[in-house]
């Protein structure tokens, strides 16, 4: 009885096995991949569902750059920071922020009593130098006949100018406070000066509200027109004098977006600032129909020479412990595609390729798994 039970305990354990063996096999036989005497094989069922590809070494052309960091800006005339010619109460602000205004638009009013004050000035000078003329050619027709002194003359003389010079003073006081001279001959006079935009743009800086008092020498709003924007770069020493007027620059904003944007390089400083770099002017290449801010942070290539090379897509390489790998179709035997792994050395990568150092160790025909070697390799 003992004996039938060990053989039937060792039948069972036998049977285990088989279905564990089986099982195994079966698992093996459905995975993605399968390496055996050193090659991975797909079928070529994973290789459609999978959306892998193939292809060889191709020639392309790679850049030497210089990368650099800087902003956009406009240039400056294109910004104003407006401000008033005399101290006064602000009276009237209509605009914000972000307020798109053009030349000779209404800013702000400003108030002040010295306002009328100089006006009336104006209007005595005024008064008073028909007079001073008159008697000033009197005297001088007067000296020539001997009739008067010379000293007549001067005094006569001396008045009247010192009289069209302060004329000519207020007249031009009135109107850098955009008072019109005319109106304050006509005998009106106002409290009130007007500030007028110096150029076309966007408001970027509110500075005041109504009722502050501003003095001549705050800032009372800022304009930027961006229609003029460029690359402001900084560019190091020692990279300096690979860069030329014309070259082009690849350059994106970190913060806003992926996309590359083309520039060209416009001018090159001539000074060096306090921390080693030069300015690089660069012109945006079709700016009008994006976005651009003025104080835009990019990151940017200068693209200074280019070479050609021998490489694959980038997407092909596959780094494993800091060392790179691609996936080399050996042989198709049916619906089986056989790959080797190999080593390669990456030189640079631009625009989704990778140059190959050691490409001598690849024949023109060898063909790469361009597309699917990560999920091969990666794991």
């Amino acid at each position: 009885m003992q004996r039938i039970l060990y053989k039937i305990t060792f039948l069972s354990l036998l049977f285990s096995l088989y279905n564990c063996g089986n099982k195994e096999s079966q698992t093996t036989q459905n995975e993605v991949q399968e390496t055996a005497n050193n090659f991975i094989k797909i079928s070529q069922a994973q290789f459609e569902q999978n959306k892998m590809t193939l292809g060889n070494l191709e020639e392309k052309q790679f850049p030497t750059i210089i990368n650099v960091n800087g902003m956009i800006d406009v240039p400056p005339e294109n910004k104003a920071v407006v401000s008033a010619t005399m101290g006064g109460y602000i009276k009237n602000m209509p605009l914000l922020v972000g307020d798109k205004i053009k030349k000779g638009q209404l800013l702000a009013t400003i108030e002040n009593p010295e306002f009328v004050t100089l006006q009336q000035e104006y209007m005595e000078v005024n008064a008073q130098l028909t007079y001073l003329k008159s008697e000033f050619e009197r005297q001088k027709t007067m000296v020539a006949e001997k009739i008067t002194s010379q000293k007549s003359f001067l005094k006569a003389e001396s008045d009247y100018k010192t009289a069209v010079a302060t004329y000519n003073g207020l007249r031009q006081q009135l109107r850098m406070l955009n008072i019109s001279p005319a109106t304050v001959e006509k005998g009106t006079m106002v409290s009130v000066a007007t500030i007028y935009a110096p150029i076309s743009g966007s408001i970027t800086k509110v500075n005041v509200t109504k009722g502050t008092y501003v003095s001549p020498a705050m800032s009372i709003l800022e304009i930027i027109d961006n229609d003029h924007i460029h690359l402001e770069l900084s560019v190091f020493e020692k990279d300096i004098m690979n860069v030329k007027k014309g070259q082009q620059i690849d350059f994106k904003i970190p913060e806003a977006t992926k996309e590359i944007f083309k520039a060209e390089v416009h001018l090159v400083g001539t000074s060096i600032e306090q921390n080693r770099t030069i300015k690089v002017h660069g012109h945006i290449e079709d700016d009008e129909n994006h976005n651009f801010l003025t104080g835009m942070f990019i990151d940017a290539n200068i693209i200074t020479n280019t070479t050609l090379a021998k490489a694959i897509p980038s997407e092909a390489i596959v780094v494993v412990d800091e060392v790179s790998y691609v996936l080399v179709l050996d042989k198709k035997e049916g619906k089986t595609y056989y790959f080797i792994q190999k080593e390669v050395v990456v030189d640079a990568s631009y625009n989704g390729y990778s140059i190959i150092k050691n490409s001598e160790a690849f024949t023109s025909n060898t063909q790469f798994l361009t597309k699917g070697a990560f999920n091969l390799l990666g794991e």
